[in-house]
């Protein structure tokens, strides 16, 4: 029978029972060994954008969020249609060659934070302080913040033989994940770190990777089941290759922000979970132009 302990606390710093606490000890913020891991992985954001925490989570604990997210993944949502990078609409005006008229099949599945329960490990992780401060840490801010989005701030993606993620930027500046399952062939990640800014979206560089002419800037990340990725995707295109095989790629997004009260876009919310409340219709609504210009 599930204790106190076992259930998701937002209270709760001590996660010692779900990481590896002697790589990783969050019960100790000013542990050397926690100190040296976090200046690794600020440098590794700094430069190329992306951070990997190698054995994040304990094996015996691994085995157990590889089951749960399992079952979790006959409860996901699938969907395929043509997307471009930006989830934006075809403009016939635009050039054919400009990559907001790329479109590419995305296949993919969501189980949506309102379907993961207290007791899941994702969930104690997602929630927990520790975890949250680890996050900060490690990009340099003061604090991070759940998303208010009732389905977007935790979700496993699920994604079976023949499925992919085409290049797309996430909505938010970084992202969080952990791989609890790896597929038996593809699956891959691959990124262009900061190939726009917010000043400058390069539609001609962004255009080449999509269409396949240039692999100079593409880096390929070798991830394991367990490892905890950071990743600022806002600026960096970024893409999950086809699976293939009988083993689904089975990923948690941890999605956290630098400000609270982070609610998704409708129409991406739409598309990616097959549903939307009344908090994204209000939200949309309310919504102010982004701050940094660029396309979502």
């Amino acid at each position: 029978m599930l204790t106190a302990q076992q259930l998701a606390d937002a209270e709760r710093h001590d996660l010692t029972d779900l990481v590896d606490s002697e790589r990783y000890p969050l019960d100790r913020p000013d542990d050397p060994v926690l100190l040296s891991a976090i200046a690794t992985a600020r440098k590794d954001l700094d430069r190329e954008g992306c951070a990997v925490l190698r054995g994040f989570l304990r094996q015996d604990r691994l085995a157990q969020m590889r089951e749960e997210c399992h079952e979790l993944a006959q409860k996901s949502f699938y969907n395929s249609r043509e997307v471009n990078a930006y989830f934006t609409a075809d403009d016939p005006e635009l050039p054919e060659q400009d990559p907001r008229r790329l479109f590419m099949t995305r296949t993919s599945g969501f189980v949506t934070r309102d379907m993961i329960t207290a007791d899941r490990i994702m969930q104690r992780m997602y929630v927990s302080p520790g975890m949250k401060s680890l996050v900060a840490r490690c990009l340099g801010e003061d604090k991070v913040y759940e998303y208010a989005d009732p389905y977007a701030g935790l979700v496993l993606n699920v994604l079976p033989d023949g499925t992919q993620q085409p290049w797309h930027y996430d909505t938010n500046e970084f992202i969080v994940t952990m791989m609890t399952q790896a597929p038996e062939e593809g699956g891959s990640f691959e990124y262009c770190p900061d190939i726009r800014t917010p000043q400058e979206e390069n539609y001609e560089g962004v255009g080449a990777v999509i269409r396949g002419e240039t692999r100079e800037g593409v880096r390929r990340l070798d991830l394991q089941p367990g490892d905890l990725q950071l990743f600022k995707g806002r600026f960096s295109l970024h893409r999950v290759t086809r699976v293939e095989g009988d083993t689904p790629r089975l990923t948690a997004i941890f999605a956290y922000s630098k400000t609270p009260g982070v609610v998704g876009r409708l129409e991406r919310t739409r598309q990616l979970y097959g549903r939307v409340s009344e908090l994204h219709i209000q939200a949309e609504q309310d919504r102010a132009e982004r701050a940094d210009g660029l396309l979502d």
